[in-house]
């Protein structure tokens, strides 16, 4: 990692007064990031949204819906679940007479935000069959776009009822409405996280792999540690490298990346429990606790095989069948189990956006009542997938009931998400949260190798902080 000098911090912060002017509040690194095509055109983004006003937000009836998303999952989940959508093998599918076209991007360096952000300004001046009509969005970044002109209303102008919505989670609705109440976009699954471990490590040191005596151990940091502990002089790794626990930590602060968005100079605050993070890595480090992968290296994906010598990974609803059983493959079946852990925490999640200027408005709302909506479909998503829903009625009904994992040796662990899910608090995500929280975890590691002091780390954090968002303010 290069350290910025203290000139290019001040030639940074020199641009921040002619930044701030173009910025706009929640969403200034969607508007900074496509300043530049608006006025290739000609015009202002003020100008050019004004332009777009005029135009209807939504129409029906085109003949092709593009869909926009940063991997094949929601492809996966409209081939195998979506009544009537048909694969046709090149990257296109079909419903009725209407053909699917999927742009995928990976999320790597911002790359699918950045395209995003180019084609969603230029959408309402595309043939109709040539915009976007849906596009996916996480929890990252979401209310970038939520809080954006480029998103449908769900329910005032795609037609779905608060009564359809109410199975869902309370939070998943939360965090993708804007300030003035209206829901920009609806997820079908719902992101608690658990602690995953190897049965078979945890008999070995701990003497048992039963979920209920783990997580006794385990219900509090001071446990983990004394695991953590035990584990390191049975030759095991507690956790495979930093950014492992982060989210456990990020997840429960008290107080928002930024102080007010939506104020003329906005100041970050770095709360404490991101602070209490960076510590404990520390001193998982000192003692041997804990190794130094990055998350989906070739490193950190061999530590969830049955070969490596790491006990166990943080992982939200989709990491368990999306990531850890890839990872761990037929050797690791019936060798991992689930708890809760020492805190309550979530990782990410996908909401789905109808865009502004669609042509097939029916169909985008369909799609969503589909896949969002139908307690029917989502519990087929679960029973098939093992991936946690977004119905409350459907998931309490799998908790109690003789629902099993083979992955994870028979284990409900819908019964463990269950109750996790409704402690979910997103009042604290705001519009710079993935950006910040990328800077913070980048710039920390040097601290928690003990390659420089705390302060050290602080500074290079500002710095790298207002490089990318130079409309922000902190105090040393």
């Amino acid at each position: 990692m290069r350290y910025i000098s203290d000139n290019e911090l001040e030639a940074v912060m020199k641009m921040k007064k002619l930044t701030t002017m173009i910025a706009v509040s929640l969403v200034s690194c969607l508007v900074l990031s496509l300043f530049g095509c608006a006025k290739s055109k000609g015009e202002t983004p003020d100008a050019a949204a004004e332009e777009n006003n005029k135009a209807p937000v939504c129409s029906d009836g085109g003949s092709v819906l593009n869909i926009y998303c940063w991997n094949t999952e929601f492809e996966e989940r409209m081939t195998d679940f979506y009544p009537g959508y048909t694969d046709n093998g090149d990257g296109t599918g079909q419903i009725g007479n209407v053909k699917v076209k999927w742009s995928i991007t990976p999320s790597d360096d911002y790359a699918y935000q950045n395209v995003l952000d180019e084609e969603l300004l230029l959408n309402m001046d595309r043939p109709e069959d040539s915009r976007i009509d849906m596009f996916l969005m996480e929890a990252d970044y979401i209310l970038k776009y939520v809080e954006s002109d480029y998103t449908l209303d769900v329910i005032n102008d795609l037609g779905i009822t608060e009564t359809e919505l109410a199975d869902q989670y309370p939070y998943t609705k939360t965090i993708a409405t804007t300030r003035d109440g209206k829901l920009k976009g609806t997820s079908w699954q719902a992101t608690p996280g658990l602690f995953a471990y190897k049965r078979s490590i945890a008999k070995e040191v701990l003497g048992t792999d039963d979920p209920d005596e783990v997580q006794a151990m385990l219900s509090n940091w001071a446990g983990f540690d004394s695991v953590a502990e035990k584990m390191a002089a049975n030759g095991y790794k507690m956790l495979s490298g930093t950014e492992d626990s982060f989210r456990v930590f990020s997840n429960n602060v008290t107080n928002p990346w930024v102080d007010d968005p939506t104020a003329a100079s906005p100041k970050i605050q770095i709360d404490d429990k991101l602070l209490e993070w960076a510590d404990m890595c520390k001193k998982y480090m000192e003692n041997g606790w804990m190794g130094d992968t990055s998350q989906w290296s070739d490193d950190w994906n061999f530590d969830q095989t049955s070969e490596s010598k790491v006990f166990g990974f943080f992982m939200s609803t989709w990491g368990i069948n999306f990531t850890l059983l890839g990872n761990a493959g037929e050797a690791g079946y019936g060798d991992w189990a689930v708890c809760e852990g020492p805190a309550a925490w979530y990782w990410g999640g996908t909401w789905i956006a109808g865009a502004r200027g669609t042509d097939n408005a029916d169909l985008v709302a369909d799609i969503i009542r589909k896949l969002t909506c139908d307690k029917a479909i989502m519990l087929d998503i679960t029973e098939k997938t093992e991936d946690y829903t977004n119905t409350k009625s459907g998931m309490d009904s799998l908790a109690v009931s003789d629902y099993k994992s083979e992955f994870l040796n028979g284990q409900n662990h819908i019964q463990l998400f269950s109750q996790a899910a409704p402690k979910i608090d997103m009042s604290h995500v705001g519009p710079y949260d993935a950006g910040l929280n990328d800077s913070f975890l980048q710039t920390f590691k040097k601290y928690i190798r003990g390659e420089c002091d705390k302060e050290k780390a602080l500074k290079e954090f500002y710095k790298s902080a207002v490089v990318k968002y130079p409309e922000l303010n902190f105090d040393e």
